[in-house]
């Protein structure tokens, strides 16, 4: 979470704050002096009684400090921090794998070229992150290691067609599986997978892979292929139901080619963010709430003030 320029590692600390809040102005409330006492005694006698300790005023003002210092741990529990200049340097460990549907129902009866010109935009939308290219039909390939070089990857992405996977048949969970190898053997800590397909082929044993893939810190993606011209026969046809259901299994977000924003988003987080999500916010950021928790003790050596 981003607030003023400065990213909560632990918002969820924030819920706290309300409660603190409501809990040190009913603490001064009921720490009030005297009241209408004071107005009521002569001023000298109630002095007097004062000194001798005959009455205890409220310690509505220790009250305010506590309630201060209160805040303050909560804020600093928060999290603020600052992103660390040298992100950028742990960049190949936030990787993204495109796996594409090349299947018949795909490659000859969807849109081929909507399913390059989204993976290319995914690749762009990475950033300086290595994007790795994996293909699948009956079986699945790896077409590009993680790379940086996006006119090598572009290049790569345009000279698919229906004849790059020789294998007949749709299994998706095959590409999933090499996806996750991928990033596995590559050690990466944070990473997006999208699968670009028409939905065929996706059930139990796809759904586990994404499983797997989201227990390992990763999330995975889908973008709808939908039906660009008559299929061939029997060939099954375009549902996007499928893919959500996957990209829930997989901890993402899915969406159509035509208006891929929300994977888009995804894609594009910054290094540092997709880290701190990964458990690794330390790597990235730069934790401000030490020094907040140190500020938020300075008041309360007020409390141990003696009275005179």
């Amino acid at each position: 979470m981003t607030l003023a320029g400065l990213t909560l590692l632990r918002p969820w600390w924030l819920a706290a704050l309300p409660v603190v809040v409501g809990l040190a102005l009913y603490a001064v409330r009921r720490a009030a002096p005297l009241g209408d006492w004071g107005r009521e005694v002569d001023p000298a006698l109630m002095a007097y009684l004062s000194r001798t300790g005959a009455v205890l005023g409220g310690r509505r003002g220790a009250n305010l400090v506590a309630g201060l210092c209160a805040g303050g741990i909560v804020l600093a529990l928060a999290g603020p921090a600052v992103e660390r200049r040298d992100t950028g340097t742990f960049r190949n460990l936030d990787e993204a794998v495109l796996v594409l549907d090349l299947s018949r129902s795909v490659a000859e009866g969807g849109n081929l070229q909507g399913v390059r010109e989204a993976a290319a935009a995914v690749a762009e939308a990475a950033g300086t992150r290595p994007v790795a290219l994996v293909v699948y039909a009956g079986d699945a390939y790896l077409a590009a290691s993680p790379t940086t070089d996006r006119d090598s990857l572009g290049t790569t992405l345009f000279a698919l067609d229906a004849d790059t996977v020789p294998d007949r048949g749709s299994h998706p969970e095959r590409g999933l599986a090499l996806a996750g190898r991928t990033l596995a053997e590559a050690g990466v800590i944070a990473a997006d997978v999208v699968l670009i397909s028409d939905g065929d082929g996706i059930g139990e044993a796809a759904l586990r892979e994404a499983a797997g893939i989201r227990a390992r810190g990763w999330h995975v993606e889908t973008l709808f292929v939908p039906a660009a011209k008559a299929l061939p026969p029997g060939a099954p046809k375009a549902d996007p139901g499928p893919l959500r259901r996957l990209a829930e299994a997989g901890g993402g977000v899915s969406a159509d080619i035509a208006a891929p924003a929300a994977v888009l988003d995804a894609v594009s987080a910054p290094t540092a963010q997709h880290l701190a999500a990964g458990g690794y916010g330390v790597v990235a950021f730069a934790d401000l709430g030490r020094w907040l928790l140190a500020l938020a003790a300075l008041p309360a050596l007020l409390l141990f003030r003696r009275s005179a």
